[in-house]
């Protein structure tokens, strides 16, 4: 099952100046705004190799990251070991802590079942990831992996770790606090390495990532190359899934480039939804939060209200052509389905093309969208759950994209894997 590995890490120097001002959030989630808003924070900060622009940008990013490291920007650490990194953070005035271990873990095909994914990726991401290792020979941002931990051995051992002072802590912009800490025992790395030899790790998020670093991996073995490299492994964050931590956001669908008739539309779907309008979108989420067993999605053309879709019993026996049952059972499979797919024509490649569909994490946002007229329909949903996401995995199965959005996301540049 799932081997880890101690890391040798590349991370900032005090040169750098502060951490808070060199670490960025995953590359794809970076608006340009916000990619230059963090240059202005540092020239060093990590967004400059995480997400290069201009011309040859990805050879730019190779000769930037090793002029760093002759600078003394970044350092490879004297020692390996593994990382604790914890979270905490509020979300409407609740607080939350999860709590992750830092570390390389071996690379599995899919079909090894040792690493599962949950959601489909796009050949263009992966593409783009895959340019940017090649230049780079790094892992900047590590996978989000989730396990089981039911007797709470490697959960005892991180929170040992944290009883000392952390090595790196801060609070950033969203008032979340980032804390690190090392562990270079070798006795409790062992301990931890056994504790995960009978895992299954779920990925929770940076499914093209990994993917990249499988088709690396495959890449320097055709060569010949692979030997003397760490590039059989990828870093990962890992963190129990019965983390009372874990939060996951729901990704919203807003469409746009269509034109929609209201009436033509809740007609093709009356068969398999109950329709019940509401005066004030404003409180769609708080309507959905009730829908905990079946199926519900708030739809908005605009104005003050909004309609509720919810669906009747029969959509619950629903097994979709060739999918699983644990697939055929989500919310966003329902929607994407009976409803965008069956009621506005919006097939599979346009979704995945994103033609006519966009996603948006906050409902906000999708409401306001429409009301400035760059989309046409919103539909605010409900988020997944973690059960959801491991019955999916374990039935060898894949969500449709955008279905999970765990909050808050891992800082990238904490800690680099270089891989050779």
């Amino acid at each position: 099952m799932a081997e880890i590995k101690t890391i040798k890490a590349l991370r900032y120097t005090e040169k750098a100046g502060c951490l808070s001002d060199n670490v960025c959030p995953p590359y794809d989630i970076i608006s340009e705004r916000e990619r230059e808003a963090l240059i202005q924070k540092s020239p060093y900060n990590l967004v400059n190799l995480e997400l290069p622009t201009g011309e040859d940008k990805y050879a730019q990013a190779g000769k930037k990251l090793a002029e760093w490291i002759k600078e003394g920007i970044l350092a490879t650490d004297d020692r390996e070991g593994m990382f604790v990194y914890r979270e905490q953070f509020k979300v409407k005035g609740k607080e939350y802590v999860f709590t992750g271990l830092i570390c390389l873990v071996k690379l599995y095909e899919f079909a090894e079942r040792v690493i599962l994914p949950h959601e489909e990726t796009l050949t263009k991401a992966k593409t783009d990831r895959l340019n940017l290792m090649n230049a780079t020979h790094c892992n900047f941002s590590s996978v989000y992996s989730l396990y089981l931990d039911r007797e709470c051995v490697i959960g005892s051992i991180l929170c040992k770790a944290t009883e000392t002072e952390p090595i790196d802590a801060f609070t950033d912009n969203e008032d979340i606090t980032h804390m690190l800490w090392k562990i270079e025992d070798k006795s409790v790395l062992e301990t931890l390495t056994r504790a995960f030899a009978d895992k299954q790790l779920f990925i929770a998020d940076g499914h093209h990532r990994y993917e990249t670093a499988l088709n690396f991996k495959r890449s320097l073995a055709e060569r010949n190359k692979l030997e003397g490299t760490t590039a059989d492994c990828m870093m990962m964050t890992l963190v129990d899934m019965d983390d009372e931590g874990l939060v996951i956001f729901p990704t919203h669908r807003v469409v746009t480039g269509l034109e929609v008739n209201r009436a033509e539309l809740l007609d093709k779907i009356s068969d398999n939804f109950d329709i019940k309008e509401y005066p004030d979108i404003t409180k769609a989420e708080d309507i959905l939060s009730e829908y905990t067993s079946r199926h519900a999605f708030a739809m908005y053309d605009g104005g003050e209200g909004f309609t509720l879709l919810a669906a009747k019993p029969q959509v619950d026996d629903i097994i979709f052509e060739g999918r699983s049952k644990a697939y055929s059972s989500l919310d966003v499979t329902v929607l994407h389905s009976l409803i965008l797919e069956k009621g506005l024509g919006i097939d599979k490649e346009n979704m995945a093309n994103q033609v006519n569909l966009r996603y948006t994490r906050t409902s906000e946002e999708a409401v306001e969208r429409v009301k400035k007229g760059e989309c046409v329909l919103a539909f605010i949903i409900n988020p997944t759950r973690i059960h959801e996401i491991k019955n999916v995995s374990l039935e060898g199965d894949k969500m449709p994209q955008k279905s999970t959005y765990f909050y808050p996301k891992l800082k990238t540049g904490l800690v680099i894997n270089q891989l050779n």
